[in-house]
């Protein structure tokens, strides 16, 4: 293979333009997985604006890239998915049938080890390092929307009716329900990160927005926007005032799912439930195939959802001492959330103990 790697900085107009059109011809090659918006340049080079190591390998062949990695990398040679953390979605984006021997590309981009926790279908060379697969909910809108809210009745006919009914009762109650899809008020923004953050906050969870780098992140992708890629910040309001809102990113067919937050002056209402039909409906209109609602067990992703994806997590690793040191010391932690995640008798008790701990917190 003639790889090349590069800094962000680096990439040419003509690669990025390359890169891009693999994504927008993704569904027709019989990829459409990859055509998701983490996976694109903007995003990569998004975050090497905002964290060190990132680097991009390009695969050509005769003189043409066909396949192109993002990653991130210290200078002892580990590697890690660009954006990890706050990406659901990771590989190569390649043209159709090429394929690609794993130690090779990471030798050739100075890995020791690569690890991953939101691994596209279809990566077969990375698959065999994948220590768990996960589902990634999705709501299909391709036919539609109606076609969409009508297979909800039918699969869910009390959670829509439900859901519908308080967004009526929203308007009656609190004035006019209006949607904006593509909300550009940076104001706007900066309410959606203080609900999140007060969220995380009160469910014993790690703050994301604490972390400066992740606000710069989702700050730069808001201002980023091309035809085949954007940062959508999408907000409910009730009588003019913002009740719930979300913050995701766009390619060509895909919406996904990243930062949804919602008042909790207005929670009797579900307006986090009336939004995403909402935003389904908009992105119908706009041409999206599908909504990704990201990996993770959510009751309100279970009932919006119309099929699953799969992401994997684990590690693709060459012979290296510093590859064995550093599974060694990240597997027991992902065994062990795993686990707790998967079987209802520990999580239940440990999400009590965190949104206890939270409420404390939340106080303080």
């Amino acid at each position: 293979m003639d790889i090349s790697v590069y800094r962000p900085g680096e990439l040419t107009a003509t690669d990025r333009a390359a890169w891009t059109a693999l994504q927008s011809k993704a569904h027709l090659n019989g990829s459409p997985e990859l055509a998701n918006p983490f996976l694109s340049p903007e995003f990569a080079l998004a975050v090497g604006r905002c964290r060190r190591g990132v680097r991009i390998a390009v695969v050509r062949e005769n003189g043409e890239g066909v396949a192109y990695f993002p990653f991130q990398r210290t200078g002892a040679g580990i590697g890690r998915a660009v954006g990890i953390g706050v990406s659901d979605c990771q590989g190569v984006v390649h043209r159709p049938g090429f394929t690609w021997d794993a130690h090779e590309l990471l030798r050739a981009c100075g890995l020791a080890v690569w690890e991953f926790d939101h691994l596209v279908e279809g990566q077969a060379p990375f698959e065999s390092g994948a220590s768990g697969t996960f589902p990634s909910p999705v709501m299909d809108v391709d036919q539609g929307y109606e076609t969409y809210l009508s297979q909800l009745r039918e699969r869910s006919p009390k959670f829509t009716r439900t859901t519908l009914a308080k967004e009526r009762k929203l308007g009656r109650d609190a004035g006019e329900v209006r949607y904006v899809h593509d909300e550009r008020d940076p104001e706007a923004l900066r309410t959606l990160m203080d609900w999140k953050s007060a969220q995380y906050r009160r469910t014993g969870r790690s703050d994301r927005f604490a972390h400066p780098w992740i606000t710069h992140l989702v700050q730069q992708l808001f201002h980023t926007r091309s035809e085949q890629f954007a940062g959508i910040l999408s907000v409910l309001y009730a009588d003019g005032r913002p009740v719930a809102g979300h913050f995701g990113l766009r390619s060509g067919r895909v919406l996904a799912c990243w930062f949804p937050a919602y008042d909790p002056a207005f929670s009797k209402y579900s307006p986090g439930l009336i939004l995403h039909l909402r935003m389904a409906e908009a992105a119908a209109a706009d041409g999206i195939a599908y909504l990704d609602l990201g990996r993770g067990q959510k009751e309100y992703k279970d009932s919006l959802k119309t099929r699953e994806l799969a992401v994997s997590e684990g590690w693709v690793t060459r012979r290296h001492p510093i590859a064995i040191g550093h599974r060694a010391r990240r597997a027991p932690v992902r065994a062990l959330r795993n686990a707790v995640l998967a079987r209802p008798e520990l999580f239940e008790p440990a999400d009590r103990i965190l949104k206890r701990m939270g409420k404390i917190r939340s106080r303080h």
